[in-house]
């Protein structure tokens, strides 16, 4: 017996991939504008500097352009609907090993490697289906709730995404 309900672990994204999904977002949600790096960051309430970081990885991977100069910013380099979030989640994470594997006494005997590959498979798979287009609400989802926004601080806290900040060197 428990005295809490039991909750159903998850798998866990990097926080890498996490902010690179939310820039995605941000970027589908504002089409017909630039955006800066110190907007976005202040949107979500994360690390600039780490942002940097992924929106030059989003950059080299061609979801994103870049243009440079004080009328500068990032926008999305594709149509939103071409940009499924398994192909982001691919590209960013590091790997997908859930458990050590390869360094367990056990390994080849056991059946949880199997398994495991398994649901990440699955977990993919349902990524796949959902493209960026689709997660960002339409023009009465997202976009409409950015556009009301006075402040660029309050879409994290009327999100729910406001995370406690982390040190640069801690972040990812």
């Amino acid at each position: 017996m428990y005295l809490f309900p039991r909750i159903e672990p998850a798998m866990r994204l990097t926080r890498y991939t996490d902010y690179s999904i939310r820039t995605l977002i941000y970027l589908a949600a504002r089409p017909d504008r630039l955006s800066s790096i110190s907007e976005i960051a202040t949107a979500y309430g994360i690390s600039q500097n780490h942002l940097m970081k992924v929106v030059h990885e989003l950059g080299k991977a061609g979801y994103v352009e870049t243009l440079r100069g004080r009328t500068g910013g990032v926008r999305l380099a594709r149509p939103p609907e071409t940009i499924t979030i398994g192909e982001v989640v691919r590209r960013m994470e590091d790997g997908f090993d859930l458990v050590d594997c390869p360094s367990c006494p056990i390994n080849g005997a056991c059946g949880v490697q199997g398994v495991l590959a398994e649901a990440t498979r699955a977990f993919l798979a349902v990524l796949d289906r959902r493209t960026l287009a689709s997660v960002t609400g339409g023009p009465n989802g997202l976009r409409a709730v950015l556009a009301a926004l006075k402040t660029p601080r309050t879409l994290a806290a009327a999100s729910g995404c406001e995370r406690e900040a982390v040190p640069d060197d801690v972040a990812g």
